[in-house]
């Protein structure tokens, strides 16, 4: 499937920006030109050679903190993706094999995650367990795991009826080798769909709470908490939002051109893709045979 994706050129472009992105977070406070934390009596300054965003409203480097706030926003937005796939994923694929009352009990905590807004949730937890940009970004995931739970049950529910998956079990086959043999292969590709989703609304759930002020502790510099305090100084600086909204913006754009670039890759429509290169590039092989022909027989007269 990464092959199919990479063919394409929305996939190409979507897996280049999220890698400059993961780079980024991983590089961001190594190659930072100043400290992110140190101020100076230069506020609020233009862009210039020793400040190449300018400085806010107390004296601090934007890009050094930018390049420093990329890790929080990525790592928060992967605890939200992972932690929703772990938590509805694997029930949902279970809920099938493991009987009446799991499939039950599972459906009716679905629904009931899914009636709760998990931003304000979120926002309610870090009051009772302290502000920190962990427990509420595995709140979060919980919240946003229903996703995850119909997505892996409806793809488990079109394989569970196959004739090779029933064989499987009447043959003595365990629940766990069915899943891992036949089940998985059938559902990664949707669940990898909602993966590359969930990203994209784990960065803007990371960017809103830092935006409010909750999950990291001033003075640590996230992109949501540069958008805020930007706003605050608008008459001096109108253009300074728009690198950290910028930012926000083109890595959910990205995250969300991954998951129609997997989508388009995937099941019938993968197939149906490669089929019309494999035959565009037999008629171009065709085309090129007959040309030689041609010039062939045009020497030989």
């Amino acid at each position: 499937m990464g092959r199919r994706v990479l063919s394409l050129t929305s996939g190409r472009i979507a897996l280049v920006i999220l890698t400059v992105i993961a780079l980024l977070a991983l590089l961001g406070p190594v190659i930072a030109p100043h400290d992110p934390l140190a101020t100076s009596s230069d506020t609020l300054a233009g862009s210039s050679g020793g400040h190449w965003l300018g400085t806010d409203y107390l004296g601090r480097d934007v890009l050094s903190r930018l390049l420093d706030g990329s890790r929080v926003s990525v790592l928060g937005a992967l605890e939200v993706a992972l932690t929703a796939l772990g938590v509805g994923a694997i029930p949902g694929i279970l809920s099938v094999y493991l009987g009446r009352v799991f499939e039950w009990m599972t459906l009716r905590l679905t629904d009931t995650l899914v009636a709760l807004p998990f931003l304000l949730f979120a926002v309610a937890v870090v009051a009772l367990l302290g502000n920190g940009i962990t427990q509420a970004m595995l709140v979060t995931g919980v919240l946003v795991s229903p996703l995850f739970y119909r997505v892996a049950r409806a793809a488990t529910l079109a394989v569970a009826r196959s004739p090779y998956v029933e064989a499987a079990l009447i043959s003595g086959a365990s629940i766990g080798w069915v899943v891992r043999r036949h089940v998985w292969v059938k559902v990664l590709p949707p669940i990898a769909v909602a993966l590359a989703q969930t990203i994209g609304v784990g960065f803007v759930i990371v960017s809103s709470l830092t935006f409010l002020g909750i999950g990291v502790q001033p003075p640590a510099p996230t992109w949501g908490g540069l958008l805020a305090s930007d706003l605050g100084y608008l008459t001096q600086k109108p253009w300074a939002p728009l690198v950290p909204a910028l930012l926000i913006m083109i890595t959910v754009w990205a995250c969300n051109l991954l998951a129609d670039a997997i989508r388009d890759v995937s099941g019938e429509a993968g197939r149906a893709l490669v089929n019309n290169r494999k035959a565009r590039a037999h008629r171009l092989a065709g085309t090129d045979s007959d040309a030689d022909l041609a010039h062939v027989h045009a020497g030989g007269a």
